[in-house]
């Protein structure tokens, strides 16, 4: 029966220094898994919006984006989930009122709060964007303003005290460290991403593979019935059934070789 494997994109796929270069081993351990029939998603907390060329052009069969809240399958919509309004502005109010900065996200942009205060890891995040030649002027005072979920920045400035419980009411609050987490609303996860694609494509779990590099990989984990981490992610490495390689060390080559997704093919 074919296997299904799940990768995240930054630490995984291209390296997290912001490098959008796949390695030219991990190319060919796609070709050859596709070549033996094995189904291959992108699981990424990524919006659509942020899914580029490098990463569509490797021949995904599928994307699970926005940590669950957004899927597709051979070019069509499995499910797409966004915030309601009303509670997309009572969360920018809370935001402000408890100093965060945020990043809004969306599948066709990202938003930000020009109201605010800059901290550095959002003021980079939108340089990088706006060298990429994407949209950074979108924000809160948009008219069609909404979000599918969102990052926030904090320092010592910010009541995390207040605003962690409050926002967790209708979120998952994923702490990525440095004063930085990740918000998603519940029950969306990179795991029911999974949970779908599997029940969609009849593959059983234990046919499933996640291979990562952080922390907020951990819920595919539980979806799949075998996870796997990057060398380079240390955080994820006691969560895992298997460690590979780092990803410039031939990390994901490896770990597809090692559990046959190559089939029968010469290598």
């Amino acid at each position: 029966m074919k296997k299904i494997m799940f990768f995240d994109i930054d630490g995984t796929l291209v390296p997290e220094n912001g490098e959008q270069r796949v390695p030219d081993s991990a190319r060919k351990a796609l070709e050859l898994s596709r070549r033996a029939g094995n189904l291959l998603f992108i699981n990424t907390g990524r919006p659509a919006m942020n899914v580029g060329r490098v990463v569509r052009k490797l021949g995904f069969d599928g994307y699970v984006m926005g940590c669950g809240t957004h899927i597709e399958y051979e070019g069509r919509e499995l499910l797409y989930h966004t915030v309601d309004p009303a509670l997309c502005r009572k969360t920018v109010a809370l935001l402000r009122k408890c100093n965060a900065v945020p990043m809004f996200e969306r599948r066709d942009c990202v938003l930000f709060d020009f109201t605010m205060r800059e901290l550095p890891m959002i003021r980079d995040i939108r340089r990088g964007f706006a060298a990429e030649g994407k949209d950074v002027d979108r924000s809160t005072a948009d008219a069609d303003f909404s979000f599918d979920k969102f990052i926030i920045n904090y320092d010592a400035e910010s009541d995390i005290a207040s605003l962690r419980p409050a926002l967790e009411k209708n979120f998952f609050w994923i702490d990525r460290g440095e004063g930085f987490a990740e918000i998603v609303p519940k029950p969306y996860s990179k795991a029911t991403g999974i949970e779908l694609v599997l029940s969609h494509c009849g593959v059983p779990k234990e046919n499933a593979f996640a291979i990562g590099d952080s922390l907020n990989d951990l819920p595919m984990f539980s979806a799949v019935g075998t996870s796997i981490a990057m060398g380079n992610g240390k955080m994820l490495i006691p969560y895992a059934d298997y460690v590979t390689d780092d990803i410039m060390q031939d990390g994901i080559y490896n770990a597809l070789s090692h559990f046959g997704f190559f089939g029968e093919e010469q290598l």
